[in-house]
């Protein structure tokens, strides 16, 4: 039996495990642990809720999200590139897996202006880096890229999903 099978409510615990988490993991070498002791609940039962929630899609992913500026990258580009609707899959799925692109995926055409339709992000210590990533992206590609361009980035917006209030 999976978590979807045995789908209940969010009760209230659910409920401040997220408001205590949906700000980031406190940054100490137990952070579960730590998020018990400030809801008072027990560490397993955190993390058995926390895992039955990913598995029911309520919370999507637990990971990193660094400040690629405070770690020196400088030079950010979203690659975008012009390949065939009917390829767009599978062209994503081989860059997406590139140990260098953060992220990768589709985005609507708007013609004539903006031919491009499959983005992959890349970040780089300076633009040459960032352009060599993009070479490298255009070689996986070959001649299913039809058009290409970087758009680097000026300014950090600050990135955040739902938050639930108190």
């Amino acid at each position: 039996m999976n978590a979807r099978d045995d789908f209940r409510p969010l009760d209230d615990t659910d409920r401040r495990i997220i408001q205590a988490t949906q700000a980031g993991l406190p940054l100490t070498p137990r952070p579960y642990h730590a998020v018990a002791e400030q809801l008072g609940v027990a560490a397993d039962e955190v993390m058995r809720r926390m895992q039955r929630m990913l598995d029911l899609g309520v919370i999507r992913r637990i990971g990193a999200v660094p400040n690629h500026y405070a770690l020196g990258y400088r030079a950010n580009g979203m690659t975008v590139w012009d390949v065939a609707d009917e390829r767009i899959d599978e062209l994503g799925e081989r860059i997406g897996q590139l140990d260098f692109v953060t992220h990768c995926y589709r985005r609507p055409r708007h013609l004539p202006d903006w031919p491009y339709n499959l983005f992959a992000m890349v970040h780089g210590r300076t633009r040459e880096e960032v352009e060599a990533k993009a070479a490298l992206i255009a070689e996986a590609l070959g001649t299913a890229s039809r058009a290409r361009d970087i758009l680097y980035s000026t300014r950090i917006l600050k990135k955040t999903g739902l938050r639930i209030g108190a």
